[in-house]
């Protein structure tokens, strides 16, 4: 996807004699625009205020994921986070593979992922780092979120089948809380030639949660699969997870904290409710 010039002009100020002809934009920056550099850096501009003044503590996250001992590569912050103008920016390192075609994936290697991230153990930095992360003057529930913000939003007729999903998963046994990287599926987990998994990019969503809620979001790999990748509880869980409006979507909310704009949400929210209503 081509670069507007204002983009490029903040890339080029971040990484001064970086040649920027190869560089294309990528198509699936939801919070920050993403100029991507093959085999040299992807930049990460800030698409809003609250995504900017935000920008340095998603860094000094990303750090601490870095420093946790994952066995695969995470983005290494190459530039501090600069501001142009009311714009925030920070270039990364660049992770080389691929994405998998939604609906394919090998389990076993599926299960590696998951279980890196499940089994990592939490270090005191990257505990302080999530918090910072997860927790603000508003610190609610998800539940509150999508009860209080979304639900009166809703359609009339969606009303009551959106909180019987709501309830289903508050209903969830309590298991403990693991990193949880929030948004795994689509072109975030890079995968080599060899089929094994080189690194995993965008953590924006990163925090303390029920780890079936990545497995919930692995699927996009295939339900058979995860089926085989996971344990009988932990998919039984991701199900309830995707019932609960699309796993996706509850990236936006798990924090507790408000949404910024829950009419949009409800906006995407509607066609999948459409499309995953129950017969």
């Amino acid at each position: 996807m081509h670069v507007p010039p204002d983009l490029l002009e903040i890339t080029e100020a971040l990484l001064p004699g970086v040649p920027l002809g190869d560089a294309t934009l990528s198509e699936h920056g939801r919070i920050h625009h993403v100029v991507l550099l093959p085999g040299k850096a992807a930049v990460r501009i800030a698409r809003r205020s609250d995504a900017a003044a935000d920008l340095p503590r998603r860094t000094e996250l990303l750090k601490a994921i870095g420093r946790a001992g994952l066995p695969f590569a995470v983005p290494e912050p190459l530039t501090g986070v600069r501001w142009f103008g009311e714009r925030a920016a920070v270039a990364h390192s660049w992770i080389p593979g691929s994405g998998h075609p939604e609906g394919t994936g090998d389990p076993a290697r599926m299960a590696n992922v998951l279980s890196a991230l499940r089994e990592l153990p939490i270090t005191t930095e990257l505990r302080q780092a999530l918090e910072t992360r997860q927790h603000d003057a508003d610190p609610r529930r998800w539940s509150d979120v999508l009860i209080q913000e979304v639900l009166p939003r809703l359609p009339e007729r969606w009303r009551e089948d959106g909180r019987r999903r709501i309830e289903a998963a508050m209903a969830l046994e309590a298991v403990p809380y693991t990193l949880v990287h929030g948004d795994l599926g689509a072109g975030n987990i890079h995968w080599g030639d060899d089929g094994e998994v080189i690194g995993v990019l965008d953590w924006d969503f990163a925090q303390l949660f029920d780890p079936a809620y990545d497995a919930a979001l692995m699927a996009w790999h295939g339900w058979d699969n995860l089926r085989q990748a996971v344990d009988a509880g932990t998919y039984r869980r991701a199900r309830v997870w995707e019932d609960t409006f699309g796993a996706g979507h509850l990236a936006a909310v798990l924090n507790g904290r408000p949404l910024t704009c829950p009419t949009s949400f409800v906006t995407y929210l509607v066609p999948w409710l459409e499309e995953h209503k129950v017969s």
